[in-house]
């Protein structure tokens, strides 16, 4: 049976999850896999719910939808929980990654999440790393981390390649701290 990943990134306008589902996929190809990142559009503006979605495959990807029954959520905003339904189709063996000064298993409980949970404080590393809280780069780390689904010198390299000198650097270092500092639950 071949191997399938999807995600599902929930953010709000201007954090980043467009890109960070591109730079996903990115990571994934330069592994050799076939990957797909695509953003769901509406009337969206700066703050409003976003979406994106990302597959992994060892096989080409037909599939042309948006993902319902993710294998993965990932939320970039801690606040989105309390406005968007985060875990709606999510597989039972998902797992949700959280930007979130919270423990992963208080997340848990209150979500009613079955499967496993992880939380990085990806708002506090990208003001100090960054300066600017863009948290986009920092999930990506923990995403690495918890999933082991793409290599994080993947995410390295296509986060430094999409944002050249002091900046992929600063990026990079963000996602580096996220990948260290990422508590998981099962």
């Amino acid at each position: 049976m071949p191997y399938l990943k999807e995600v599902r990134l929930h953010g709000r306008g201007g954090q980043g999850a467009v890109t960070a589902a591109e730079l996903l996929a990115i990571s994934a190809i330069n592994e050799g896999k076939f990957a797909q990142g695509f953003p769901s559009f509406g009337a969206e503006r700066r703050g409003a719910p976003v979406l994106a979605f990302v597959r992994v495959s060892d096989e080409r990807i037909n599939l042309r939808e948006q993902v319902y029954a993710p294998d993965a959520v990932v939320v970039l905003d801690p606040t989105l929980p309390s406005a968007v339904d985060v875990t709606s189709g999510l597989k039972e063996d998902g797992i949700v990654i959280l930007n979130t000064k919270d423990p992963p298993d208080e997340i848990k409980k209150k979500l009613g999440i079955v499967g496993r949970v992880a939380t990085v404080d990806a708002t506090k590393i990208a003001l100090e790393e960054l300066g600017v809280s863009i948290t986009n780069t920092a999930i990506l780390g923990a995403f690495a981390k918890v999933t082991r689904w793409v290599e994080m010198k993947s995410i390295i390299d296509a986060i430094k390649r999409r944002f050249p000198g002091a900046v992929g650097e600063k990026n990079a270092k963000s996602a580096i701290r996220a990948f260290d500092e990422v508590k998981l639950v099962k």
